[in-house]
């Protein structure tokens, strides 16, 4: 193997470590749950992420073939983790979150928020746009 691709991958690797701690760190540190999300779903995920394209490129050198396994794993891994923090995040809220005492009143719209839009589920909107 060339020593540039043996570089390469060993500080993708150191990379990659470095954001696993971090995103390690940050989960053990921080106080509550909703601090705790952003670790694992920002850092870790970048770690893990420069772990698999350091995979991908060793295995480019050894076998002279991109290899399509650690690209799916990326990508889903890039794909599902945000999903997953949204939806633990979004659990989280309406177990222990009152809507009244701490989150902000909805806009125009009630786009993200408890609170549904304004003529949404009465068929006043559908009417009015006919």
């Amino acid at each position: 193997m060339n020593i540039v691709l043996e570089v390469l991958v060993s500080v993708l690797i150191v990379i990659g470590a470095g954001f696993v701690l971090v995103g390690s760190w940050g989960m053990v540190r921080l106080p509550d749950l909703m601090s705790r999300l952003h670790a694992p779903t920002k850092a870790t995920t970048l770690g893990v992420g420069g772990a698999l394209l350091a995979s991908m490129f060793f295995f480019f050198g050894v076998n002279k073939t991109l290899s399509v396994h650690e690209l799916l794993i990326t990508l889903f891994l890039f794909l599902s983790a945000p999903i997953t923090a949204h939806f633990l995040s979004k659990a989280y809220m309406h177990r222990h979150v009152d809507p009244e005492k701490t989150l902000p009143r909805p806009g125009r719209l009630g786009w993200s928020t408890y609170e549904a839009a304004p003529g949404a589920g009465d068929g006043q909107q559908n009417e009015e746009q006919s």
